[in-house]
């Protein structure tokens, strides 16, 4: 498993030969301006919830690509408006897709459409694949129901928010790691504006004087798994 971090909340995740991108917030980000969306493969577009910083790239990369978006039952409904194939689920449910099983799990925010329409509600993915599992928790404040991801899911690594603010920062995010038992964390969901900058030394030590280990990638670097 291969993840690229995209900038903001964008992923891209190769599982073998099929690529999966989450929540496309790239090409109004200056900070990912060395990214090009007309490149970038998607067979799947999973999307954590409706807001503009998460979904503004889908229907271009859809398009193209040909991807189908999996997300909530609206944001699927929204995009299939506009021609584009969907997987809608809601929270608790999961599936299972050519390149492993998906579960939609809740996440603690807000959700509408760049115009003001209803979104659906938000939620985060686990994933799991053949070897490895992942949780992207979208944006989410703390919240208990974190608890049971890992009374069916051994992580190896999870993708929490880190900028605080409009989620979780980092000291929530230390707890959020101690629920879902994995102390592997990627952060995202921070420094693309002024609300969600952090100092990245301080997060990096706070989670090593807990023992653990926090990555805050390069926008276009990646890890394996």
């Amino acid at each position: 498993m291969k993840i690229t971090f995209y900038g903001h909340a964008s992923l891209g995740i190769q599982i073998k030969d099929i690529n999966i991108l989450v929540d496309p917030f790239i090409s109004p980000n200056e900070k990912a301006s060395q990214i090009d969306i007309n490149t970038l493969k998607a067979d799947y577009i999973l999307v954590t919830h409706a807001h503009q910083d998460h979904i503004v790239d889908v229907e271009a990369i859809a398009k193209r690509t040909g991807a189908v978006v999996v997300s909530n039952f609206e944001i699927v409904n929204y995009f299939g408006a506009l021609g584009i194939d969907g997987h809608p689920m809601n929270h608790g449910g999961k599936w299972d897709f050519e390149f492993g099983t998906v579960k939609y799990v809740n996440a603690i925010h807000t959700s509408s459409f760049p115009d003001g329409s209803y979104g659906g509600q938000p939620g985060g993915f686990v994933i799991e694949g053949e070897h490895k599992n992942v949780y992207i928790a979208g944006d989410t404040a703390l919240t208990f129901d974190m608890k049971l991801i890992p009374l069916q899911t051994k992580l190896d690594l999870a993708i929490l928010p880190i900028g605080d603010n409009f989620t979780m920062g980092v000291d929530d995010a230390i707890i959020a790691s101690d629920f879902i038992g994995c102390d592997k964390v990627m952060g995202y969901h921070y420094d693309t504006f002024g609300y969600i900058e952090i100092d990245h030394e301080v997060a990096k030590r706070k989670f090593f004087e807990r023992d653990k280990d926090l990555m805050l990638l390069e926008i276009g670097d990646f890890i394996e798994l």
